[in-house]
């Protein structure tokens, strides 16, 4: 799963420095249009729908992980 989610951020952000401890703080590209893609990429990819509260709290590598991981 890691790699999967990794291979989205780094294309969401077209970018390839993207690993696990990937953050909005580190994440230059991580802005509020690029969140808003890489949620609607997850939710493709994974087949799942996430609720607003959770794509709130959606702003790391781990945090995102979490959420899919609580939803499988």
């Amino acid at each position: 799963m890691d790699e999967r989610i990794i291979e989205i951020m780094k294309s969401v952000f077209n970018t390839d420095a993207i690993d696990t401890a990937t953050d909005q703080h580190n994440c230059d590209k991580w802005d509020s249009l690029h969140h808003l893609n890489l949620i609607v990429e997850l939710e493709d990819a994974f087949d799942m729908e996430f609720e607003p509260e959770e794509i709130a709290e959606m702003k790391s590598f781990k945090t995102v992980k979490k959420a899919i991981e609580s939803k499988q």
